[in-house]
């Protein structure tokens, strides 16, 4: 494969990471993530699996080294495996990553170890059936827990739980889930709810600061804190006597601009330099324009490098939220 120069920004900062959301669609409705009743994107405005596997490699002949896979859910679209499979295989491609809900894992654990995916991030706001139905508006508990199991008897080499606490909903289970986490021997991470999308609550009555649940986890648990990275934007706290590490992720209390080292595309085929921020690169049409020719793609994700934003600003206070796309849109 013929390298081409590496994606370093404006601001010196490496890019060897990105996140490729393959579809919009999700079979739950999470309250922070989406709006009950949403219209998803017509079949042909929506990046093909095959056009998804040539912008991975076109990114990994520009030295990126990590690939996550999010959605939507990425796993309820058709013939996603293949897509998998296909860039599993690259070299130069160190990790392939996914984000899920766990809704599809029961079935397909075992194919995606196969296809080469080394880590999973399920996410999970509650261990209690009914409390996760309201919170999803669909999932099904018994499903997403099935699923979790899979993963772990399929022997990935990294299992991490995603939660998004709120106030009033299921910030009274961040205990649980630790010992949940510990129970499975797999990882946790708290994930501070984003200014994203307009959504049928105000986020300034419902956030919860990582700072408070990492002083309540430390009443709990004997914590020490780690400098352990997966690439991204989580601090983690080694717990005592266990094989869990605990994640915080904390745009609003914590700005980890200054290391970001990734880029997000949509299903859409639209780079965005910045999850908090609206610039953006359309990639699509050039996917289109030239089928066979990936040179004006190259040139566009190059130049892409001189608008990415020094950092993102969440202000909760804000009476609209900071960017509009749903969370789904741009990909957890």
């Amino acid at each position: 494969m013929r390298h081409h120069p590496k994606l370093i920004d404006q601001f010196g900062r490496t890019v060897d990471y990105i996140r490729l959301s393959i579809t919009d669609r999700c079979d739950f409705r999470c309250v922070y993530c989406m709006s009950e009743d949403m219209t998803f994107l017509p079949r042909d405005e929506v990046l093909s699996l095959e056009e998804c596997a040539r912008l991975v490699r076109v990114f990994v002949s520009l030295g990126v080294s990590k690939v996550r896979i999010t959605g939507g859910e990425p796993l309820v679209r058709k013939n996603a495996l293949w897509l998998f499979e296909e860039v599993g295989q690259l070299q130069g491609l160190n990790e392939l990553v996914l984000t899920t809900n766990g809704s599809q894992l029961e079935k397909q654990a075992v194919a995606l170890k196969n296809s080469g995916v080394k880590r999973i991030n399920i996410s999970v706001d509650s261990l209690k059936p009914e409390r996760f139905k309201k919170i999803t508006r669909t999932g099904d508990l018994n499903k997403v827990l099935n699923g979790i199991q899979a993963s772990i008897d399929a022997g990935f080499e990294g299992i991490k739980l995603n939660t998004v606490l709120m106030r009033g909903s299921n910030d009274d289970e961040a205990a649980d889930l630790v010992q949940f986490a510990i129970d499975k021997k797999i990882d946790i991470s708290f994930i501070e709810e984003m200014p994203l999308g307009e959504v049928d609550h105000t986020r300034n009555s419902t956030f919860v600061s990582n700072t408070d649940t990492l002083k309540l986890l430390q009443s709990k648990y004997l914590l020490t804190p780690s400098l352990e990275t997966t690439g991204g934007p989580a601090r983690y706290w080694r717990v005592a006597n266990s094989a869990t590490k605990i994640g915080f992720i904390s745009p609003h209390s914590h700005n980890f601009c200054e290391s970001c080292n990734r880029v997000r595309i949509t299903c859409k085929g639209e780079l965005y330099l910045c999850l908090g921020q609206e610039d953006k690169i359309e990639l699509m049409p050039l996917l289109r324009e030239f089928p066979h020719d990936d040179a004006p793609l190259i040139a566009a994700i190059l130049g892409s490098m001189a608008i990415k934003p020094k950092g993102h600003d969440f202000d909760l206070k804000r009476a609209q939220p900071a960017v509009i796309r749903f969370m789904s849109h741009t990909g957890g």
